[in-house]
Formats: structure tokens, C-alpha cells, sequence
């Protein structure tokens, strides 16, 4: 028994190849392209692991890819591999595009060969899991209802248009040729191993090293923040009993203004690591330009995963937050290499010209 999990030297992906081997003995075979986001120091614990493998590839080269799914046999694929920092998508669409709907897409079809030649009863056990996200449903009013898995999918971003593509490629695929998929759509991660572009990984990076806070527009959009251990533990209750073809929306419950996260972040920060004027970190918060089309409030309905499979998150934001800061506090090694000469070039060409 043997699973293929893409993009796992990722954020959610890396934890969740960690968390696999907190749970199971049961082999997993890495594939990830290695971008900027990708980081071999997030699994390096696992290497010499007699079940754990890594291979550098690209899901939309299928030669590779259905080379490793011939020789590997997986009961499954998992799918975490995609660009997901919507700023990045503004300024540059067409790598949204081409790892999100044109990988997807190579992906599913080397994945459709490898399943087309199965026995019977390899087929049927057979799944292959996409993860996604909730922007794909668009932006919500102050009193909308969360979404829901029958929302119609309104993205706005490039970034959220090219993963609503590849949740329609995954459908149908399942509707047209019967393979087995599952879906899942999150709401915000957070927790250890996040790229340090993302909004709580920069936060608590810029802070300790005395740099700005920089919050887009007002600071009020909302979202719905789910600790990355709990999503991987949803991802894998899917795996193991979703029903073919469905979606499972992947919430925390905690929905929150980005202004009132980094302050509570920064809370924490005063108690764990105080400044050495004595100084509040939220001294350091700055408002800036707000990035185009920003989605004003996003939250997740996970009442259809909880009833069905009963699964909800452990964690609260209040004591995951605490986890998440802890760890970049006691992992300073692993952060300071990620901070490197490109992501400090792209963090000044991205907040260049927001000063407000």
C-alpha cells in the first residue's frame, strides 16, 4: 500500500507528509516541482525514512508522473501541488494557469491511464484527492451565510479563477470518465512551515526583526482561519471515507479580521518575546495601499464534514495561533533560510508604492 502525495514540500502539503508518518507506517511518495514555496528543510526529518520517497517533477510532465504511478501502484493521489499567493497571481497570471489548470489537467489524465489499467478491485479502492480553497466561491457580504459546497463558484482573483478551473476539471473527469475523486475546500492555513509571504508567517517575521506591519486597506477582511494540523487530519478522514465525487468544505470556525489577527499575534509576541523598549509590537502596524479586487470576507460552512464524517477541527484560533508563533520563535534556522535574496526582492517589489 503506497500513496502519491503532490506538492508536498509545500506549506500544507509539507505537514501533511509529516503528519502521514505521525499516523501510519504506510509508504508515501513525494512529488514536488521545488518553487520558491517548495522546501526540502520542512520534511527533512524523514529522510532515510525506509517508506518515504522524493522525487523532483513537475505534475503536468506525465511521462514522469505516470512512470512513478506504474512503478509505485498507489491506492491514491492526493493533490496539494498548486501556486497559491494571490498577489503573486496579480502580478503574474500565467504561472497561476499553467501549474493550476494546465498541471491539473496533465495530472488527471496521467492519473486516468494509470487507474483505466487496474483490476477491478484496484479501481474500486482507488481515490484521487484535490485540495482547494473557498475563494473559489467568490466574496461574502456581512451577512451572508458561510459557504456552503453548493455555492456557485464567483472567483475573483487570478489565483481563485485558476483553482475553480481545476476543481471543474476534477468533476468532470469523475462525471465523464467515473474516476474515483474527492474535493476539498479550505479556508485559510496557517500554522508551521507557512511561507513567510503569507499574512501570519510575515507578521511574526517582520515583527521580531523590527520591520513594519503591513495591513491592506482597513485591515477588516475577513477570514476564516483553520490551524494547518487540523487540516491535514480533515484531508485524511476524507481520504478514507469521502463519498466519490463529493466536495467537503474544510473550515475552523474562527472567523476574524486580518487587523485583529495581527494583533493578537502581536499580543503574544509582547508576552513570549517582549521588544526591548518595552514597546507593544502593534507599534509596528502600518496601513498600506489594499491590493486589487480583495475578496472582503470569506467563511466556511463545515457542517456537511462534520455530519457525514465526523470530523471538526481541534484546535480554536487562540491556541493554534499560540502553537504557530511558538514555532517560528523556536525555528529560527529553518526561517531565516527561507528568507532569501528572491523572496526579499519580491517582498519590496510587492509592497513598493502601498505606503498610505
Amino acid at each position: 500500500m503506497t500513496i502519491l502525495v503532490t506538492g508536498g514540500a509545500g506549506f500544507i502539503g509539507g505537514n501533511y507528509v509529516l503528519d502521514w508518518f505521525a499516523q501510519t507506517d504506510e509508504p508515501l511518495v513525494n512529488v514536488d516541482k521545488l518553487t520558491y514555496a517548495g522546501n526540502l528543510e520542512t520534511v527533512a526529518s524523514l529522510a532515510g525514512h525506509p517508506g518515504y520517497t522524493f522525487v523532483q517533477a513537475d505534475i503536468g510532465d506525465r511521462a514522469i508522473i505516470s512512470r512513478l504511478l506504474h512503478d509505485r501502484k498507489p491506492r491514491a493521489v492526493v493533490n496539494f501541488a498548486a501556486e497559491s499567493h494571490v498577489d503573486r497571481s496579480i502580478d503574474g497570471p500565467s504561472e497561476f494557469i499553467q501549474t493550476n489548470v494546465v498541471g491539473t489537467f496533465n495530472l488527471l489524465e496521467s492519473v486516468r491511464g494509470y487507474w483505466t489499467n487496474l483490476s477491478d478491485t484496484e479501481k474500486s479502492a482507488f481515490r484521487f484527492l484535490h485540495v482547494s480553497t473557498d475563494e473559489v466561491y467568490g466574496s461574502l457580504g456581512p451577512q451572508d451565510r458561510p459557504f456552503a459546497e453548493t455555492n456557485p463558484y464567483e472567483p475573483n482573483s487570478p489565483y481563485s479563477a485558476s483553482k475553480a478551473a481545476s476543481d471543474h476539471l476534477v468533476r468532470a473527469w469523475h462525471h465523464t470518465y467515473g474516476l474515483p475523486v474527492l474535493t476539498t475546500n479550505c479556508s485559510n492555513n496557517y500554522g508551521p512551515y507557512h511561507f513567510p509571504e503569507k499574512l501570519v508567517p510575515l507578521v511574526i517575521l517582520n515583527a521580531i526583526n523590527g520591520k513594519p506591519l503591513p495591513i491592506y486597506g482597513d485591515g477588516q477582511q475577513i477570514r476564516d482561519w483553520l490551524y494547518v494540523k487540523d487540516h491535514c487530519s480533515a484531508i485524511r478522514t476524507v481520504l478514507a471515507g469521502g463519498k466519490l465525487g463529493e466536495t467537503y468544505n474544510v473550515g475552523g470556525w474562527n472567523e476574524k479580521p486580518n487587523l485583529d489577527v495581527v494583533k493578537t499575534i502581536c499580543g503574544i509576541l509582547d508576552e513570549m518575546k517582549p521588544r526591548a523598549d518595552g514597546r507593544s509590537y502593534a507599534d509596528q502596524i502600518t496601513f498600506v495601499r489594499d491590493r486589487p479586487g480583495h475578496d472582503r470576507r470569506y467563511a466556511i460552512d463545515a457542517r456537511k464534514i462534520e455530519r457525514e464524517l465526523g470530523w471538526k477541527p481541534a484546535e480554536t484560533f487562540e491556541s493554534g495561533i499560540r502553537k504557530t508563533v511558538a514555532w517560528y520563535l523556536e525555528n529560527t534556522q529553518w526561517t531565516a533560510n527561507v528568507q532569501s535574496g528572491a523572496y526579499q526582492q519580491w517582498v519590496k517589489k510587492n509592497y513598493a508604492g502601498r505606503e498610505q
